[in-house]
């Protein structure tokens, strides 16, 4: 028989409780009860509309993001589990996660989810001090993360992954060592640590000049310390941002960075599927009246595949091995980027057998190096 090509499905959730003041994702905050289970029978609607073109296809990863999931109801999240199920072909190894915020789910909650398939919980901690906290506009406390990650526990969850956030307004090096220990010391089996970015229009982004703001030096600083603190705690670094124990990367993701297919729902989703990229745009209004909200569709072809494993693939620390790139594109990587000796000289990437990978110093200020190797190639 036939092997099906592997698939994920992304889902976005697009409520929350209030927005915080660094969000500049697609969320809409203070819609009720009867608006989601709207937008979940909508979602359900266009999930079927795949069933005759991915049944080549298992899906084996798939991701509740938001927003903040966990604001659906048991309910309403069953009903689009289910209709992924009935949908699609998925593999009954499959990672299916769902992000939650502190204080918007109890041990029942988990419980339920725990009961229709779900196995992985991703929760935003972001800062051990409920005055980080407060300035980031997060709804919850200190305490309220804690009881809601051990409820998740108390539920069986084993793979559950937790945020942090360094560059916090008025944050030191400190106070991010006091939040990395305190959530080392719950032991979750992911940690995503990502720096604070000024996201146009956003409140912090207006209001900057009454924060005092980590420069770029410290940023760096504090980069370095996750790294170099977390690595001391058993979590191992595989994507630039991304901290696991021994096999408990988050699966889903990693689709993202290897340039596998996989289908987004709802506003805001992107897709990558059939050699097509694609994505909807915020138009909620438009989505709830079962409107065409496609506002992006280009075909990836041999070159932009090539382009996008350079890119993707040099996110993750394992970086790209250059025998993978002569077999899937008949060239030579040094040939194609010009500019790698100088880099590798410089400090900010390496070689490692047989790849190419950023060090901690490269990872930093990746975007630009990518950028630059991208544009000596043409």
């Amino acid at each position: 028989m036939e092997m099906k090509k592997s698939l994920g499905i992304y889902i976005h959730i697009p409520f929350c409780v209030q927005k915080c003041r660094y969000c500049d994702f697609c969320s809409f905050a203070g819609d009720g009860g009867e608006v989601r289970s709207a937008y979940a029978t909508e979602l359900i609607r266009r999930i079927k509309e795949y069933g005759d073109s991915a049944r080549e296809y298992e899906v084996d990863t798939v991701y509740f993001g938001g927003g903040t999931p966990s604001l659906m109801s048991v309910r309403d999240i069953s009903r689009i589990l289910n209709c992924v199920y009935h949908t699609f072909s998925v593999s009954g190894a499959s990672e299916i996660t769902l992000e939650c915020n502190p204080a918007t789910a109890d041990r029942a909650y988990f419980d339920a989810l725990r009961g229709m398939g779900v196995n992985r919980i991703s929760m935003g901690l972001q800062s051990a001090s409920d005055r980080e906290l407060s300035l980031l506009g997060r709804i919850h406390t200190v305490k309220d993360f804690e009881n809601t990650f051990m409820d998740a526990r108390a539920a069986g969850f084993d793979n559950i992954s937790a945020d942090l956030m360094y560059g916090i307004p008025d944050q030191d090096r400190e106070s991010l060592l006091t939040s990395m220990r305190y959530l080392c010391d719950l032991s979750p089996e992911h940690i995503s640590a990502y720096g604070l970015m000024l996201e146009e229009g956003t409140y912090l982004e207006r209001h900057r000049d009454s924060f005092h703001m980590a420069d770029d030096d410290t940023q760096y600083e504090m980069y370095l310390d996750c790294t170099e603190y977390l690595r001391s705690r058993g979590y191992h670094k595989y994507e630039i941002s991304n901290f696991s124990r021994e096999g408990r990367h988050s699966r889903h993701n990693m689709r993202y960075w290897r340039g596998e297919e996989y289908i987004g729902f709802g506003v805001s989703a992107h897709s990558y599927f059939g050699g097509f990229r694609f994505g909807n745009s915020r138009d909620m209004d438009g989505f709830m009246r079962g409107g065409d909200i496609c506002e992006e569709r280009e075909y990836i072809d041999g070159e932009g595949r090539r382009e996008e494993y350079i890119m993707l693939g040099l996110r993750l620390a394992d970086g790209i091995s250059a025998e993978e790139y002569r077999c899937r594109f008949g060239r030579e990587l040094y040939d194609d980027l010009p500019t790698l000796e100088t880099r590798i000289e410089q400090g900010f990437l390496q070689r490692r057998d047989g790849s190419i990978s950023f060090t901690d110093k490269g990872f930093f200020v990746s975007n630009a190096i990518l950028s630059e190797l991208l544009t000596s190639d043409r």
